[in-house]
């Protein structure tokens, strides 16, 4: 019989995860009695181009989807950005980089399910657009504006959309809340970045300070007078010099606080990417961060994180009873504003003792194995509690 005379479904195993039907797959071999065959259904395309935190905190999301669909293939459309946090993730088969090739290749296929995170317009749009028997999370209407794909999404739809359920009714966790938008069972599992051991290279320390944050963001970040304060009482306190992490934009800052901290503060590169970065997040026991892609970082890497709130909702973030969240000391917090004309700002209005208290305490609790989760400083925010104590 000739190839010809045999049907495609006979000749290749098109529902294997390791088919392309452009090249060989990595065992080279025919198809047809492979011990390498690994069934792969259904497809899966989850949508998530925003913040980077948020990216990296929605992998809290992919070991309940893999419990749901054991041979699920899972292919992560994010932006370019963003690749390098997902890159090595056993749970992802596969990163896109959104661009007109990924949408185009994207637009031809039928997935069974798109798990569309983002409520933006961009996410929420191609959503909308691609083709799937089943779309969880958040479209597009033709009006433009988001809209929830299905009764699960609506929770986290309407906090968006109310100041009162954001800022003081929820008490729920964005990987809670997300999880019932992609109709998921939350079982508080925490994100996760993974660093190959080459990576991990570099001694450890006992404290490291992420300096900065978004340049659109500055109150996240605290002001440079209490972060010299802080760092010095934490170095003292410690024993050892204080690891000031960053990406570019806090590179000027950084280079500032090492002058003026001298051997109490130990700068590292801030200028080689994303994973270069994370790496010296994982070097240290505990991090020092406000609510930015720092903090997420040293989270899914399993640090503790003596965590600043400003501007934003701690309730929302999830230390994994790993870590102490500091409030600024203002009754107008959180406003989820960039900026503002209150002088001294939220970020000026925190006692740098609080700081060094809560890395002691940290370094106690890691070194005791035992769970810490508190809430210090200012008043404004209730006692975060999770969803079963709510419900």
């Amino acid at each position: 019989m000739s190839r010809q005379d045999v049907s495609l479904s006979e000749a290749y195993h098109q529902d294997c995860r390791l088919f392309t039907g452009y090249s060989p797959c990595v065992h080279g071999g025919r198809c047809p009695g492979c011990e390498h065959y690994q069934r792969g259904a259904p497809q899966l395309l989850l949508i998530n181009l925003d913040a980077l935190g948020d990216v990296l905190r929605t992998t809290a999301q992919l070991p309940a989807l893999h419990r749901r669909w054991p041979d699920a293939v899972v292919t992560w459309l994010t932006r370019a950005r963003a690749v390098p946090l997902l890159q090595g993730h056993p749970l992802i088969d596969r990163v896109v980089a959104l661009d007109l090739d990924a949408t185009v290749e994207l637009r031809a296929r039928r997935f069974d399910l798109i798990l569309s995170v983002d409520k933006g317009a961009v996410g929420a749009g191609l959503a909308q657009q691609l083709s799937a028997a089943r779309k969880l999370g958040f479209g597009l209407a033709a009006d433009g504006s988001i809209l929830p794909f299905n009764p699960g999404a609506r929770y986290l739809y309407d906090s968006g959309l109310s100041d009162q359920l954001k800022f003081r009714d929820n008490q729920r966790s964005e990987p809670d809340m997300l999880a019932e938008a992609l109709e998921l069972p939350y079982q508080r599992e925490p994100y996760r970045l993974h660093l190959s051991q080459q990576e991990r290279a570099g001694p450890p320390r006992a404290v490291g300070f992420n300096t900065g944050s978004s340049p659109g963001w500055p109150r996240k970040r605290l002001a440079l007078e209490l972060q010299v304060a802080a760092i010095r009482r934490v170095a003292e306190a410690t024993g050892e010099p204080v690891l000031l992490l960053g990406g570019p934009e806090d590179s000027q800052r950084n280079e500032e606080l090492a002058s003026r901290l001298g051997p109490l503060a130990e700068p590292t590169p801030t200028d080689l990417g994303l994973r270069s970065g994370a790496a010296q997040v994982a070097r240290c026991q505990v991090v020092v961060s406000g609510d930015s892609l720092g903090m997420h970082l040293a989270i899914a890497l399993g640090c503790h994180v003596v965590a600043w709130f400003g501007p934003t909702c701690p309730q929302e973030i999830d230390l994994y009873d790993r870590g102490v969240k500091l409030l600024a000391s203002v009754c107008c917090a959180p406003c989820w504003q960039a900026g503002c004309q209150r002088e001294p700002a939220c970020n000026g209005e925190l006692d740098p003792d609080l700081v060094v208290t809560a890395v002691l305490d940290c370094l106690v609790a890691r070194r005791e194995g035992r769970v810490l989760d508190e809430l210090r400083g200012g008043s404004w925010a209730p006692r975060i509690r999770r969803r079963d104590d709510v419900r």
